[in-house]
Parts: C-alpha cells; sequence; structure tokens
C-alpha cells in the first residue's frame, strides 16, 4: 500500500499556492483561482460559483491522483499536475458555458499558471514526500494507441490550432486548412506520442501514463509547429512575436493532450490485453486507419464556412456598402478603402475635473474640416450611458445628435461608423473611501455603460496597471457576458432600435457593436465563445428591422494590448457582411511600450496577423482604430511606417483621434488637450493642429477603385496604384491633397477627369482589366 504523505504533501502545496494567489493577486490573471471581491450570487447563475466548486476540487483531486501514480519522478509529477490544472479549467468552463469544444480548447489558457505551479507542487512532494521507490513498468507496443489518438486530431479539432499563431506552412490536424497539413500534423502527433509512451509508460503505469504521454507528445507538437511559424512566419522581426506564437502552439498542445490523451491510456490498456500474435495485425489495421481518417478530415468540406460574398451583394441593398468576401465594396465591383478619423465628441466620459469640460462640442465644421483632409469616414463614438440613460427608453435629445452628426456626414461626403464606444465599462470612478488591495490603486471612470447595466457584484474599482484591469470592471463585463439581468439583451434589443433608425441610411456604413470588449473574468471563454454569441445575437436584431449595413466585429481589448488575440470563435454567425476590426496599435499602446520590452507584434507584423484572422470570417479587414503614439520623439517616423503597411496591405482605417478635450480621462490634465486638432488648456480655444500627423494621413489614396487594388504605395501627392477590373467600371475615385492640379499618368483607365474639392482634387476615370494610375506634383 503506497504512502499518502507524499499526495497529502502535494495536494496542501496545492492549496496553500491557491490561496496565496489569491490574496497577492488582486485581478485573478496570474492565480490560479482568482479573488477579485466580487459576492457570487445565486441569481447569476452557475458561473460564479465554478472556480471554487468545480475547479478547485477538480484540481486537488486530480493532483491526489497523479501524485500516488506518477509521484515518484518529478517530471512526470510536473506533467501531472499541469494535467491537473488543464482539466479542472477545462471542466469549470463546461460548467459554465454547456460547450465542450469552447471548454477544451480554452484549457489551453492556465498553461503559464499550470506550469509554474506544477513545477511548484513537484518540488515540495519531492522534498517532503518522503522516500520514493522507483519501479520501471513493462508496456505494450505504443503504435496503436498513438495511432488513435492522432487519427482522433481532425475529428476532434473543435477550436485548437485557429488564431493566428499558425502561419499558412504550419501543420495543423484542420479539415479547413488541406489535406497537406492534415496529413503532416497526424503524423507528427502519432509519432511524438509514441516516443513519449516509450518515455512515459515505463514510469507512470495504467491509464495515466498514456495519458500523460499524450500530453507531453501535444506540447511537443507544438514546440514543432514553433520552429515551423519561425521558418515560414517572418522569424525574427525586431519583436517578440516568435516567442508569443510558440507559447499559443505549446499551450494548444497541452489542452489537446490533456482532454484527449485519455484515449492513449485507455488504447494502451486494450493492446496490452490483445494476444501478442494478434498485436500485429491489430497495428496494421490502425495504421491504414489514421491514413484514412487522415485524407478523408482533410477533404472535408469545412462546417463552418462563412457565408458567400455574392449572397451579401444581394442582400444589400444599392448605394449601400458590403462585404464582398474580403474586401469592402459598393455593390458596382469597385473595392472602396475607408480611411479617416475616430470622433469621440458624443461621448459621455467621466469629468476628472470640475469645469474642464471631458469632450468639445460637434459642429457641421468638424465634418467640414475632417472632408478637407480628404478622409472619408469618421467612427461615431457613442455612448450607452447617453443613449439609454433609462432602461428601454432611448434618448430622444441624444439621438438627434446622432442624427445631426449623419447629416452633417452626408452633406460633406463622409460616411459614419456607429460605435458603440466604452473604456472600462462605464464612467464610474473609484468611490470616496474605498480600499484598494496592495497592487491596485484608485482610478478615474471613463465610458460606456450606463449605470443601470453595470453590476459588479461589489467588486472594487480600482486598477491594475490601466484602466481595463479592474476587478469591478472585470465583473461588469462577466456579467454582461453571461446576460446577468438580461443587460446583454438590453444592449442587443438596443442596437435593434438604432438599426431601424438608420436602416435607410446609405451614410452609416456599419454599426461597431461594442468598443475593444474587456476579458471579464474567464478568457478565452468570454472573449471568443461568449463574444461570439452577443455579436451574433446583435446582428440578428439589426437583421430583424431591415437594415443591411456592414456590421463591424472586434476582438477583445487583449489584442489592443497585445498585438494579437483569438477574436470571436469562427464562426459565430453566418452573416456574411461583416467586418473584422482589430484596432492596430502595435508599439504604441501595447503593454511592450510600458514594461519597456522589445515589441511583442511589429507595427508591420501586426497587419499580417489581423490579416489572417480575418480570412478566418472570409470578412475585410478594418481598422477601427491606430496611432496614439504620444509626444514621443519618434511619432513621426512611426505614422510613416504605419502608413506604408497600411498601403502595402491596401487597408483603411480610423485615426485615434480627431478632437481630444483637455479635460478627457483618456488625455489627463495638462497644457494641450491631444488629438489631430489640439485644444489650448488654458485659454479652452484651439492651439496649433498636428500638422505633422496630418501631412501623413492625408496623403493620396484611392477612395474606390473598379475590381480589386492589386499594389499600392503613396507618400503626399504622389502615389501608385494598380488594379484589375473584372468588368467595365467608372468607380475609380482617386483623392490627392493640396493646392496644384495633379499630374496623372496612367495606363488601362479612360475617361480621366480631375475636379477640386476642398483640400485637394479628386481624380476619376473608368477601367475594365489591369490598370495603373500614378500621381505626381
Amino acid at each position: 500500500m503506497k504512502s499518502v504523505r507524499r499526495p497529502l504533501v502535494a495536494v496542501s502545496t496545492a492549496l496553500v499556492l491557491v490561496i496565496l494567489q489569491a490574496v497577492a493577486d488582486p485581478t485573478g490573471l496570474l492565480a490560479l483561482v482568482g479573488w477579485s471581491g466580487a459576492q457570487p450570487t445565486i441569481t447569476a447563475g452557475v458561473w460564479p460559483f465554478a472556480p471554487y466548486l468545480v475547479y478547485l476540487p477538480v484540481l486537488l483531486g486530480m493532483v491526489w491522483w497523479v501524485t500516488l501514480r506518477a509521484g515518484q519522478r518529478y517530471w512526470t509529477l510536473v506533467a501531472g499536475v499541469v494535467l491537473a490544472a488543464l482539466l479542472a479549467q477545462a471542466l469549470a468552463c463546461l460548467v459554465m458555458t454547456g460547450n465542450l469544444a469552447i471548454s477544451a480548447w480554452a484549457a489551453g489558457y492556465v498553461t503559464a499558471k499550470a506550469v509554474p505551479a506544477a513545477l511548484i507542487v513537484a518540488a515540495f512532494a519531492r522534498w517532503f514526500g518522503g522516500p520514493t521507490t522507483r519501479e520501471a513498468y513493462r508496456c505494450g507496443p505504443p503504435w496503436i494507441p498513438a495511432a488513435l489518438f492522432a487519427a482522433a486530431a481532425p475529428l476532434l479539432a473543435g477550436e485548437w490550432w485557429t488564431s493566428a499563431a499558425y502561419a499558412p506552412g504550419v501543420p495543423v490536424a484542420r479539415p479547413d486548412r488541406g489535406p497537406l497539413s492534415v496529413i503532416v500534423a497526424v503524423l507528427l502527433i502519432g509519432l511524438a506520442t509514441v516516443l513519449c509512451q516509450r518515455w512515459m509508460r515505463r514510469r507512470v503505469p495504467g491509464v495515466l501514463g498514456g495519458w500523460l504521454a499524450a500530453l507531453v507528445a501535444g506540447g511537443l507538437v507544438g514546440l514543432v509547429q514553433a520552429i515551423v511559424a519561425f521558418a515560414v512566419d517572418g522569424g525574427l522581426s525586431g519583436d517578440l512575436w516568435p516567442g508569443m506564437a510558440a507559447y499559443v502552439a505549446f499551450a494548444d498542445g497541452l489542452s489537446f493532450g490533456a482532454c484527449v490523451g485519455w484515449i492513449v491510456g485507455v488504447g494502451a490498456l486494450v493492446v496490452e490485453r490483445i494476444p501478442a500474435a494478434g498485436r500485429v495485425r491489430v497495428a496494421r489495421l490502425s495504421a491504414a486507419a489514421i491514413v484514412v481518417v487522415a485524407v478523408v478530415a482533410a477533404l472535408a468540406v469545412p462546417a463552418i464556412a462563412p457565408a458567400s460574398a455574392s449572397a451579401t451583394d444581394a442582400a444589400a441593398p444599392a448605394g449601400f456598402l458590403r462585404a464582398s468576401g474580403t474586401t469592402i465594396t459598393d455593390g458596382r465591383g469597385d473595392q472602396v478603402l475607408l480611411r479617416g478619423v475616430n470622433v469621440n465628441q458624443l461621448v459621455d466620459f467621466y469629468q476628472p475635473k470640475a469645469g474642464v469640460p471631458a469632450t468639445r462640442p460637434l459642429t457641421e465644421a468638424d465634418f467640414a474640416g475632417i472632408a478637407a483632409q480628404g478622409f472619408n469616414v469618421v467612427r461615431l463614438n457613442l455612448s450607452w450611458s447617453a443613449l439609454e440613460p433609462t432602461r428601454g427608453v432611448l434618448s430622444k435629445a441624444y439621438l438627434a445628435k446622432v442624427q445631426e452628426a449623419v447629416r452633417w456626414a452626408r452633406q460633406h461626403g463622409i460616411y459614419i461608423v456607429l460605435d458603440m464606444h466604452q473604456d472600462g465599462w462605464w464612467n464610474g470612478a473609484t468611490p470616496a473611501g474605498t480600499d484598494c488591495r496592495p497592487g491596485t490603486d484608485p482610478m478615474w471612470g471613463y465610458d460606456g455603460a450606463p449605470a443601470w447595466a453595470t453590476i459588479t457584484d461589489g467588486a472594487p474599482r480600482c486598477q491594475f496597471t490601466g484602466r481595463d484591469i479592474s476587478p469591478a470592471g472585470d465583473r461588469a463585463f462577466q456579467n454582461f457576458y453571461f446576460d446577468t439581468a438580461g443587460v446583454q439583451s438590453a444592449l442587443v434589443t438596443t442596437w435593434g432600435k438604432l438599426a431601424a433608425i438608420f436602416r435607410d441610411e446609405p451614410t452609416v456604413a456599419g454599426y461597431d457593436l461594442l468598443n475593444e470588449p474587456g476579458f471579464g473574468e474567464t478568457a478565452p471563454v468570454t472573449t471568443s465563445s461568449l463574444l461570439g454569441r452577443f455579436y451574433d445575437r446583435a446582428i440578428g436584431a439589426i437583421r430583424a428591422v431591415g437594415s443591411r449595413q456592414l456590421v463591424v466585429v472586434e476582438p477583445s481589448i487583449l489584442w489592443s494590448g497585445l498585438g494579437f488575440d483569438t477574436g470571436p470563435t469562427p464562426g459565430f454567425t453566418t452573416d456574411g457582411n461583416i467586418v473584422f476590426s482589430p484596432h492596430l496599435y502595435a508599439e504604441s499602446i501595447t503593454m511592450d511600450r510600458s514594461l519597456g520590452l522589445p515589441p511583442i507584434v511589429s507595427l508591420e507584423r501586426q497587419f499580417t496577423l489581423a490579416q489572417r484572422v480575418a480570412a478566418e470570417y472570409d470578412a475585410p479587414l478594418w481598422s477601427g482604430e491606430y496611432g496614439y503614439w504620444g509626444d514621443t520623439k519618434d511619432v513621426d517616423a512611426r505614422l510613416t511606417r504605419y502608413a506604408a503597411a497600411e498601403d502595402a496591405n491596401r487597408l483603411g482605417s480610423a485615426y485615434w483621434v480627431w478632437k481630444q478635450a483637455c479635460g478627457d480621462p483618456q488625455n489627463g490634465i495638462g497644457p494641450t488637450g491631444n488629438g489631430l486638432q489640439v485644444q489650448n488648456c488654458s485659454t479652452g480655444g484651439d492651439a496649433a493642429p498636428r500638422t505633422d500627423l496630418l501631412s501623413v494621413l492625408s496623403r493620396a489614396y484611392p477612395r474606390s477603385a473598379p475590381g480589386t487594388l492589386t499594389m499600392l504605395t503613396a507618400k503626399g501627392r504622389d502615389l501608385l496604384l494598380t488594379g484589375n477590373a473584372g468588368h467595365d467600371s467608372c468607380g475609380l475615385e482617386v483623392w490627392v491633397p493640396g493646392a496644384p492640379k495633379p499630374v496623372v499618368h496612367s495606363t488601362g483607365v479612360t475617361a480621366i477627369a480631375t475636379s477640386s474639392t476642398p483640400g485637394g482634387w479628386l481624380v476619376t476615370g473608368c477601367a475594365s482589366g489591369r490598370y495603373t494610375l500614378n500621381t505626381s506634383g
């Protein structure tokens, strides 16, 4: 009979570690089980209790079991505790969501917590767990269990291997990546599992030995994928992306092994009971089965295929923009680039200093000034708190301001994207007398939801490193994602009401459903699955009232902070008229800047990653925010690099921000209100605008181009573009800044006309087939 001393030490260490982390980490980001100070409520459902009634018991129970079975050696116990942590996470998420695929994939998100915890628990068990007896066990042939495990990969791929980390050329066992990718990945999984079984099952008996072998094999496959990604995805480009991609692949591999690896353990036991004479035949049949499964899975039509572009075009009325595959078009065969600015002058910001307004007035002169810079879109930031201060009743006064802004935009030839803006969930500040836990600080409020839609369950309104990591804000988002008290349903209804007002207005290009959604407390359940569910519900409400405009969907705030994220779960909607809109802030407000680290993702690479995720939705990419480099000396150089990358990728975007008031909490209290149009805080009037930035932002670009743009470069008034039009179109329209009339050269373009417009010139023409246009002077 084995002594219980070692498992008792392991479980006690794990429990103490959980308690210490919960006390030391006020956000729960780094803790196995976080404690934010929020009070769980039964009315919210089961999710508030899952960390304590599911995760913790499963973790401790699994630690006891793996220590009994694998605790005689340090590294086998490390693997066992990692398995325990990942399975506990998967089961807790399953209780929260009822979605097995999401929950299994989400287990990988605790890898960065699970591995250090496992190292500590295994160390204490070794030091204080008493003497060990290292036994060697006999095991059967590894090929059959490995074949079963590998063959299961493409069939059970679920949400694994779907993020930006998997560049084209990286082998993954997903049918939508093609036959070669699946076959290579399946062979890798099988080979790695064979090797790991030979090592693990001689040290750990029974089902657990095979299970741990699968866990380690999954991690090894992730490392191989990372090496391939390094070779095919740009390697070292001055950023930390190769390391981040390696971590994602490693975590995916571990979670796949943790949740599916029991197949190896059970399969190994079954094989050991087969007479030796029959094992060769079974092995051959297994090898044949694995090849058949891999090929069939690789050739299968993906179940999550997005809506076709033709169906989208048929659904959008004439005169409205729409998504045609991965480009935004006007419905006449012309690609449209939306380039402009954010306007935050209708946001209901917290006012940190009495007498200093948090916003500047919005007037028609703003739209005239925006048009004079050549911009053709405004991302108009709205506040739910101002739109619906009383639940179920939209403010007529606020709606009038929005409608007035849309009217001004129409008069000046500018599209509007209505953006439901939020920063930190709502505009509430830390209440007086609040005791913030060590590591957090009192904070200003910002903007977003009304008070009636803010459910914090008593979590403190204190910030950790910034506004977007706050126990109160995280809990408010968590309640939103799980639709506590119908909060999410209320916003879905509000979007339906807003869309009904603007459904016949082609000036409104689209609806941005929620700015930089927070991650709540259980990413990626919140940031992928539940965020996608909200988007799908809101899209349904918008379409139900007959509005066919574009719907803009964003990944979570993690993208703005890291330079990448997963985005909503692929297949979250069947609607084809969507646009994917991460905020491309790499080398700007990403956390590497504040920590003094090299870029996590370089300014140029962020476009590649964003395009990769947009392609998973078969949707256009449009960056709803970028910029905000502050007053650093290299701001002009960074913006110039951004502009070159944006042109190279033939994309549009909206710069942050047109105007920012001196009392805006995002501005801080200083001598000026930042933005392209600067405010003098001592007088409240205008200061000199940022002409250095505007000279780059207002460079020449095609507002629309027949067919598809194939190349674009621009600097100031000089532009070179090429395109390919499948049919005759007179939709070429190019903005050129400045007073002098531009010199135009072209091939394949007819009926060229140049007309003056406030701030510059518009060059128009017709094209069919391949064409080139160059402006200079």
